[in-house]
């Protein structure tokens, strides 16, 4: 074990005040570190919090203009290409053992030492490497490091990965995550969490403020965003959000690690990983709030599930238990909504006004009412999940890989995803789309709801309210 070296003292101190201080100082830290053999720690990791900055940005860049999006906080494994993205300890399996969600370059070969810290001690295991599955044929894929605990360690509170081949003889030079999870709670905070996976290039503002506002109304607590780069405006209202409570931003910009994909195949987009690293995102959002949420939604910021006979997820969810059992994992069936089209609701019908919002940027979802049709199976329908997060061991981007039971897939007629986009080149043409208007039973509400929200960003003016 290496001993905490002491602090080196300058030489000359000639006011009597700086003496003191140093003094001060030096017996805080005696009182603070052990000096019989305490393990020097370089910890990365880092606790997310509600912005407590102004809503209205300080700066004076232009409200679209797209802004740098922040590192994400990974680690390298020394002498390899593996990424560390998070650590947590999991209590399910028959031996409680520390899960390291990491990246890592599929063909290269490795052995992977766990480097695990109990109170002042350092603990050894050799890990166990699982390269997930849907890596959509990417050199990189989302990979589980498994760390099984040694005796004497049952509550590791650090973990540091090296290479087995690798003298680590200096145990200082170890770089550390912290264990997460470190009990498993029956009681959580939040009935819902939503992980938004992954925002990039981001500037639809209005249908941005539109998801929070809608998710609130059915019952979200927490809205975790995974953000690559955003523009100013969009910003702005994920920093409103977050000084709200709602929101949590995770800086989730690969560039500095990897060549990152923007689409979901290699054919599509060349790069080192699927999608902006969206996989890896979202098992560290299912594994972050497995013991804070009752509930997790994995969606994007413009896919809405909403049930079809109540108005919020609160009500929907005695009724997936009872039909398809409690604490699972729910699929939604996805229905687009092509945001190319605005067509008036039938007759009498109309669509709610839409001048206030003009010198808004972004999608108006009340006014894309009309739906494709549904691919009839064995076709594949983009769903999405609402899961018991204790039930999943893996998850992907539609669906998961491991759970302990199996996923149901929830009827259109109790609840399904309107899921307003952009479509591009498709073979529907406007004739055949099918009016579907559940989200106008909103409209009263979300309008007022919104412009509250883009009034108190300074998105929109006083006189835009009339």
């Amino acid at each position: 074990m290496t001993h905490v070296p002491e602090r080196p003292v300058r030489k000359k101190l000639r006011p009597v005040s700086s003496a003191v201080f140093v003094i001060l100082c030096v017996s805080l830290l005696l009182l603070i570190f052990r000096a019989d053999g305490m393990l020097q720690l370089r910890v990365l990791s880092y606790i997310v919090r509600p912005s407590v900055q102004p809503a209205v940005p300080q700066n004076q860049t232009s409200g679209d203009t797209v802004l740098k999006g922040l590192p994400a906080h990974l680690l390298r494994v020394s002498g390899s290409k593996t990424l560390l993205v998070s650590a947590f300890l999991e209590h399910r399996t028959a031996k409680k053992k520390v899960l390291v969600i990491s990246i890592m370059f599929r063909e290269e070969k490795l052995a992977l030492q766990c480097n695990l810290r109990c109170q002042e001690k350092l603990y050894v295991s050799k890990a166990v490497i699982e390269i997930h599955w849907d890596h959509f044929g990417f050199p990189y894929g989302t990979a589980d490091i498994f760390c099984p605990l040694p005796s004497g360690c049952e509550t590791p509170t650090h973990v540091a990965i090296t290479s087995a081949g690798t003298n680590n003889k200096d145990k200082s030079d170890l770089v550390f995550l912290e264990v997460e999870n470190q009990r498993a709670l029956n009681i959580f905070p939040y009935n819902f969490t939503s992980c938004f996976s992954t925002m990039y290039n981001y500037t639809n503002i209005l249908q941005l403020v539109q998801s929070l506002e809608m998710l609130q109304f059915l019952g979200v607590n927490r809205v975790v965003v995974y953000k690559t780069n955003c523009s100013a405006d969009a910003q702005r209202i994920l920093d409103y959000y977050s000084g709200k409570g709602l929101v949590e931003v995770i800086p989730w910009s690969l560039s500095k690690y990897l060549n990152v994909s923007r689409r979901a195949s290699p054919k599509q987009d060349p790069g080192d990983i699927h999608y902006f690293g969206q996989i890896p995102a979202l098992n560290d959002c299912l594994y972050r709030f497995m013991y804070r949420s009752k509930y997790v939604a994995m969606h994007d910021p413009d896919e809405l599930i909403l049930p079809q006979s109540v108005y919020s997820w609160l009500e929907l969810l005695p009724l997936l238990e009872k039909n398809y059992g409690a604490n699972g994992c729910y699929e939604f069936e996805n229905n687009y909504f092509p945001s190319e089209f605005t067509l008036p609701p039938p007759a009498p019908g109309t669509l709610p006004p839409r001048e206030q919002w003009q010198n808004v940027t972004g999608v108006n979802i009340l006014t894309h009412l009309y739906r494709e049709p549904v691919k009839p199976k064995p076709a594949f329908n983009n769903f999405k999940i609402i899961t018991n997060p204790r039930s999943v061991f893996a998850a992907t981007v539609h669906g998961v890989l491991k759970s302990q039971k199996v996923c149901a897939w929830v009827d259109r007629k109790m609840a399904r995803i309107y899921h307003v986009k952009p479509r591009g080149q498709i073979d529907v043409k406007p004739q055949q789309l099918i009016y579907d208007g559940r989200l106008l039973s909103y409209s009263s509400r979300l309008t007022s709801a919104v412009n509250a929200v883009l009034r108190e960003t300074g998105l929109l003016p006083e006189d835009g309210m009339n």
